[in-house]
């Protein structure tokens, strides 16, 4: 080895300080470390890149080009940039994925890297802290959905809470009746009739408290108004972290604020739950079974969960958000949409009729044992969410490492949407489209799975599919196809005189009406005491 001495001249002692074996180790270290370093710049040029999108703007990137209704540009952007596409907000990577093909590598190929979902600042405080099913993560997700669908929506609790359900539709059957030839709101309706339902299966008590139960009512319908919209607006600090701490938007405020009223709206039923707890249900019988055994209501059990240790407090009014708000939102805008369907198509709604007559009769009221032998309803009902799915982008996705889907990186922590809604109107999976013909349910499965409400057949995801689709789908199912058979059976509609079909659309989290759906019943029922 060569170096200059003190009068200029190159010396080369400095070399028989190393023998022949250290050089030849030397010399092979360095061929090592040239191959390592060709490796790594040969597999970082040659790594898949990020999925192509549009050009943003410098610091807030994509933003001031999103409109409000992002389930019709997100399907437009697709023409432009393909079935999965990436678009940056500040310094947050969101990726939209809209065929089959991506859609099962996400929710079954890489499901478990795809298993949390993506929170925001609303969603972290109204959910306390991620404290519910629809938000853990998956630390906690596999609990709470344990505890929620074996413990709470078992096949056997639903059944023992079959006489609320039944009560309840029976007295909007009776309310609807004593307004008949007037306007009604249906969205009102079903609420009020869900309200109920959940609110006696939860607390184990019917809507029997007069104006007390009318004063909540109306409290959780604005809190669950309230929330959704809380949830589906876009906020700064979700998008620039380093900004949350102003709150521009005031969301963080407001969302603290409706988390309180929550919080007390829950406090009350568990106080009032827990005071009542060893008190016998009426002498009518419910609540028990046939050997007259008290049955459990849902909060009663989720109180005993939270004795044993297996849930805490906080979790156990995750599962009431997830139950009261959650479940009141879905069936109430399902029922408005297919209300609002099935009254444009008239072929639709004779065909409905005319099942009703002949599973129900027309000396009959319906009850949850014909639900099952309502085929054209229940294909109703899935054409409904196909054309106005409740969720367009279900609850999007996170995934905890950087994966690869569809040929491209997608990076850890970016939010990740399946768009639902350009997957249920993509010509490609569907004949006709944007037409409303419950008959493509009747004549029409793949050739593996059928076209259920879990998610099995990819072209259709009312609910999502995976580890993550909706375990509230037993009670879901039950209350949408209830309610409307016993509105239809018992009762024909129609639009207000002058009124025109409308189905504009308002996003937040789920896909409403714009405009409430008002309508006009009449006695369809030729026995008056079948109202009654």
């Amino acid at each position: 080895m060569a170096y200059l001495n003190y009068n200029g001249s190159w010396s080369w002692e400095v070399i028989s300080n190393y023998n022949n074996i250290e050089l030849i180790i030397m010399a092979f270290v360095t061929i090592l470390l040239a191959i390592l370093w060709y490796k790594i710049t040969t597999l970082s040029s040659s790594s898949p890149s990020f999925p192509p999108g549009p050009r943003s703007l410098p610091i807030v990137g994509y933003l001031p080009f999103l409109g409000p209704e992002l389930h019709k540009q997100f399907t437009t952007m697709t023409k432009s940039y393909g079935p999965i596409f990436k678009f940056d907000v500040g310094k947050k990577v969101h990726i939209v994925i809209s065929t089959l093909d991506l859609v099962k590598e996400v929710v079954r190929d890489e499901d478990e890297t795809f298993a949390n979902t993506k929170i925001t600042v609303a969603g972290s405080i109204i959910t306390y802290g991620g404290q519910d099913i629809g938000f853990s993560n998956n630390t906690y997700w596999r609990n709470l959905r344990k505890i929620f669908v074996h413990e709470v929506l078992s096949n056997k609790n639903l059944e023992a809470c079959s006489c609320f359900r039944r009560d309840e539709v029976r007295k909007t059957i009776n309310n609807v009746f004593t307004k008949i030839g007037t306007k009604v709101d249906i969205g009102e309706i079903a609420f009020t009739t869900v309200y109920n339902v959940i609110t006696s299966m939860v607390g184990g008590n019917a809507s029997n408290n007069g104006a007390k139960d009318v004063k909540r009512m109306a409290e959780l319908k604005v809190l669950a108004s309230k929330i959704f919209e809380l949830f589906g607006k876009p906020n700064v600090s979700d998008f620039f972290p380093s900004l949350a701490w102003f709150d521009i938007q005031g969301i963080e405020r407001e969302s603290n604020q409706q988390h309180k009223k929550l919080d007390r709206f829950f406090t009350r039923m568990i106080e009032e739950r827990t005071e009542s707890k060893f008190k016998k249900f009426d002498n009518k019988g419910v609540g028990h079974d046939q050997q007259g055994v008290n049955k459990k209501d849902f909060l009663e059990v989720l109180i005993e969960l939270t004795e044993q240790k297996q849930i805490n407090v906080t979790q156990m009014k995750g599962l009431m958000l997830n139950i009261m708000i959650g479940g009141t939102e879905t069936v109430t805008t399902l029922v408005e949409w297919a209300m609002t369907e099935i009254i444009e198509n008239h072929k639709v709604m004779k065909k409905v009729q005319e099942e009703l007559a002949q599973v129900v009769g027309v000396d009959n009221i319906v009850e949850e044992s014909h639900l099952g032998r309502l085929e054209y309803l229940d294909a109703t009902i899935k054409e409904t969410f196909r054309l106005h799915p409740i969720a367009p982008f279900l609850n999007p996705r996170s995934p905890n490492k950087d994966c690869i889907i569809g040929g491209y990186t997608i990076p850890k922590g970016c939010t990740v949407f399946l768009n639902t809604w350009g997957i249920h109107r993509d010509p490609r999976y569907w004949d006709n489209p944007l037409e409303f013909n419950p008959d493509r349910f009747l004549t029409r499965e793949d050739k593996t799975y059928k076209f259920d409400l879990n998610g099995n057949n990819l072209k259709f995801l009312p609910f999502g599919s995976g580890r993550r689709v909706c375990p509230g789908i037993p009670l879901a199912d039950k209350m949408n196809k209830y309610i409307l058979a016993s509105l239809l059976h018992s009762f024909n509609w129609s639009l207000p005189k002058g009124e025109k079909y409308d189905i504009s659309e308002k996003l937040s989290i789920t896909l409403k009406k714009q405009k409430p759906l008002i309508v006009v019943p009449s006695q369809k029922l030729p026995n008056v005491s079948l109202y009654i």
